[in-house]
């Protein structure tokens, strides 16, 4: 299956962290208007940013994760794979 990408919402810059949640550190900052490949998805701490409130979190590169509440999957469910 082929990996689609995604846009980070307008305006924000996106921290991506090394787990899915806010107490992993930040492995780098995704720059406005980025959008991101999302390889696969798990649950982990709830986030409420622009497209509303979630426990997803998007695998975007090995060891980086995003809040799927900042990526624009059009969808409130897996859009993607589970992570290992």
């Amino acid at each position: 299956m082929a990996v689609k990408y995604y846009p980070v919402a307008p305006g924000y810059r996106v921290n991506v962290r090394s787990g899915p949640s806010t107490q992993h550190p930040v492995v780098r900052v995704l720059s406005e208007g980025a959008t991101v490949p999302v390889h696969c998805q798990k649950p982990g701490e709830w986030v409420t940013g622009p497209y509303g409130t979630t426990r997803l979190w998007d695998g975007i590169a090995p060891g980086q994760y995003v809040s799927d509440a900042y990526v624009r999957t059009g969808s409130d469910d897996y859009v993607a794979p589970r992570c290992a």
